[in-house]
C-alpha cells in the first residue's frame, strides 16, 4: 500500500504480524496536524487489541520523510490563547503517550526530516532506525516556544541532560551520524533501505516470546519512571515469567533442540 491508496494523513496497514503506521502527508513533509495527533490513540488501541499483530513500525511510506514536526499553518488557531494551547498540548501528549505506553514494541523507521514533533514521535517509540541522510532537530527555540515536559523527559532519558540542552538551546539540525553517537537513534541502515531494516528488526522481535517482550517493556517503563527493581510489582512480573507457560515451552524446546512454539504468541 502506498500513500496514494488512501486520503488519510496517517493510517494503519497490517503486514502479516507487523503493524505499519504510515504517515501520509507528502505536501507538508509529513508535518503533523491536529487530526493526525488525535488519531494516534485509536490506532495504537487497534494494534494492541489485534492478537495477530506483534510489533508496530512507524514510517513515512513513499513520502521520503519521517515527520517535519507540527503543521505550523494551524498555530494561529491552536495556540490562540492559553485554553486552546492547553487543549492542543493535551491532544498531542495523549497521542504520544499512546505510543510510549502501548503494550507492543514500536519501531521508528526514519528517513528525510525528523524535526520537532517528529523527534517527539520517534522518542515515543522503543527503537529508532534511520538512514544516513536523515536530518534531526528540535526547534522550539527558533519559534519562541519550549519543548513540552513529557517530550523533554523522554529526550533527557534517551540522550542525557547535556545533549538535550545542546539540542534545545541551539535548535540546530544535525545528521544521523551525530544522532547515533549521542543515542538519539539506535542504528543507521545501509543505503536508504530503512523500512526493510525496520521490518527485519520487527521480525526478529516477533520471533521470540511475546510475553517476555511485553513484560520487559513494562518493566523498563516502570524503572524509567523512577521505580525500584525490588518493588513488588516488578518482582511479581519476574516470577510470572518463571512460572509461566512460555518459559516452560522455551526451556523444553531448548533441551529438545527445536524451535519453541510459545503459547502466549497465539493470543
Amino acid at each position: 500500500m502506498t500513500h496514494t491508496d488512501t486520503p488519510d494523513p496517517i493510517y494503519l496497514h497490517r503486514n502479516g504480524d507487523i503493524a505499519e503506521v504510515v504517515i501520509n502527508a507528502p505536501a507538508r513533509r509529513n508535518a503533523f496536524n491536529m487530526k493526525m495527533w488525535a488519531a494516534l490513540p485509536s490506532i495504537m488501541r487497534a494494534i494492541d487489541e489485534d492478537s495477530a499483530l506483534k510489533v508496530a513500525v512507524f514510517h513515512g511510506g513513499s513520502t521520503g520523510h519521517f515527520a517535519a514536526g507540527a503543521d505550523i499553518s494551524e498555530f494561529a488557531d491552536i495556540y490562540a490563547n492559553r485554553d486552546t494551547a492547553r487543549r492542543t498540548a493535551q491532544t498531542i501528549a495523549d497521542g504520544l503517550s499512546a505510543i510510549a505506553n502501548a503494550d507492543k514494541p514500536v519501531i521508528a523507521a526514519i528517513e528525510g526530516v525528523c524535526v520537532g514533533g517528529g523527534v517527539s514521535l520517534a522518542l515515543a517509540c522503543d527503537i529508532r532506525i534511520a538512514t544516513a541522510t536523515a536530518r534531526f532537530g528540535i526547534t522550539p527555540a527558533k519559534l519562541g516556544l519550549v519543548y513540552p515536559p513529557e517530550d523533554t523527559q523522554r529526550l533527557v532519558d534517551t540522550v542525557g541532560a547535556s545533549q538535550a540542552k545542546d539540542m534545545l538551546f541551539t535548535g540546530r539540525l544535525f545528521h544521523a551520524d551525530h544522532a547515533l553517537r549521542v543515542g538519539l537513534i539506535d542504528a543507521i541502515c545501509a543505503g536508504d533501505a530503512v523500512l526493510p531494516a525496520a521490518r527485519e528488526k520487527a521480525a526478529e522481535i516477533a520471533g521470540v516470546s511475546q510475553w517476555s517482550v511485553r513484560a520487559a517493556k513494562k518493566m523498563i517503563g516502570a524503572l524509567r519512571r523512577g521505580g525500584d527493581s525490588a518493588e513488588t510489582a516488578e518482582v511479581e512480573r519476574f516470577l510470572d515469567g518463571v512460572t509461566g507457560p512460555d518459559f516452560k515451552e522455551g526451556f523444553n524446546a531448548f533441551l529438545s533442540k527445536r524451535k519453541p512454539d510459545f503459547p502466549y504468541d497465539k493470543g
